[in-house]
């Protein structure tokens, strides 16, 4: 009998402890911190296999070269752009991680749990930074969203043109990269719609998944932006209340 009421004692705590720690949970911080990762993940895989996508589509069918060493070409800032999406990668993993442990210690269960919460001069200038540090962020991919745009808003042209190839027909009509600054003004680097290469390239896989890749990395880069501006609002909700609290206290001694 008294070993039955031990292990109801026992199975009664474990599944107050689990409330608990449900409740400590900062849900508004976890969901902008999975929100980040996915759209993060999204934009960097999406854009890296489209960016290498665009490098085999102007090989093949603009005969674009690789330029010498010292000169900047194309090809070249593909190569560079991949190495930046390694670089954002492996920054908002971090960033991530710091951004639940901000989440963790503003957030008002924790504050419930442990009692009277005193904040710091120095955690309110860390609170401050962060939340400026997420305001950048914010920022950057509200650019890098409308930078994406321009290969998708591209992308779209080349392939719409291949889909209404019936309807062009007889027309001549050439997609120059000149026109989009890929290459040098001296440079004629074209293909025309009457052309064999415009056909083989219409009816490739490239175009279409590096046209759908492109897209799927511009909504990655949307949620990276929502997820932005939802962590610097917690945050920024979160620290006004805690220095509420604080002078609220502060107050009442007086």
């Amino acid at each position: 009998m008294e070993e039955n009421m031990e292990e109801g004692q026992n199975s009664k705590g474990c599944f107050e402890c689990c409330v608990k720690c449900l409740g400590v949970l900062p849900y508004a911080s976890l969901f902008a911190t999975i929100l980040l990762y996915a759209g993060v993940a999204l934009f960097c895989g999406c854009g890296h296999e489209a960016l290498s996508g665009t490098a085999t589509i102007l090989q093949n069918y603009f005969e674009v070269v690789r330029a010498p060493v010292e000169t900047l070409d194309v090809l070249t800032m593909i190569d560079i752009l991949k190495y930046v999406i390694y670089g954002v990668a492996a920054a908002f993993f971090v960033y991530g991680i710091l951004l639940m442990v901000e989440g963790f210690f503003t957030t008002g269960a924790i504050r419930d749990l442990y009692g009277d919460f005193k904040i710091t001069a120095c955690g309110r200038c860390v609170s401050a930074w962060f939340i400026m540090l997420t305001y950048i962020f914010f920022l950057a991919w509200l650019g890098v969203t409308a930078f994406t745009s321009l290969p998708v808003f591209m992308y779209f042209n080349i392939w719409t043109l291949c889909q209404n190839t019936t309807v062009v027909e007889g027309a001549n009509l050439c997609l120059d990269l000149r026109q989009f600054g890929m290459v040098t003004i001296g440079e004629e680097r074209k293909v025309c719609t009457g052309s064999e290469k415009f056909f083989k390239m219409c009816e490739s896989n490239e175009l279409d998944m590096t046209f759908h890749l492109f897209v799927c990395a511009l909504a990655g880069a949307g949620a990276a932006v929502i997820a932005m501006a939802s962590a610097a609002t917690v945050l920024i909700r979160n620290n006004v209340l805690l220095t509420s609290q604080s002078l609220g206290k502060y107050c009442t001694r007086f």
